[in-house]
């Protein structure tokens, strides 16, 4: 079974942890981005999701928004699975979409990544 609770750190070195998650599949947390779309030095920022819990033998799929706090107008979601290896490491696998705040409809185009 895998865990989403607990202390998690990416490729980038950025952390994310989460609380505890609820029997509703709700969970929330902070996420400390060690990359910004400003350059500048980043702080914590909450999270919120959901965990779906699997059917018979599988690994959950979940989903978070993450609200860039202090240093950026931008919100990312993400959205992923959590597997656990034979050996029993946990490992969770996301695809995200960075939404930046634009001035105007037209500059729309440029403010998703």
């Amino acid at each position: 079974q895998c865990q989403l609770s607990g202390l998690w750190r990416n490729e980038q070195e950025s952390l994310m942890e989460i609380s505890a998650v609820r029997d509703n599949g709700d969970f929330q947390g902070k996420y400390l981005t060690q990359v910004t779309l400003a350059g500048v030095c980043a702080r914590a920022s909450p999270l919120r999701g959901i965990q779906q819990q699997p059917g018979e033998g599988g690994w959950p799929t979940f989903a978070f928004t993450v609200r860039w706090d202090k240093f950026s107008n931008a919100t990312t979601a993400f959205v992923g699975q959590c597997f656990v290896d034979s050996g029993g490491k946990e490992t969770l696998t996301t695809m995200w979409l960075l939404r930046e705040a634009v001035g105007s409809l037209q500059e729309d185009w440029k403010a998703t990544r």
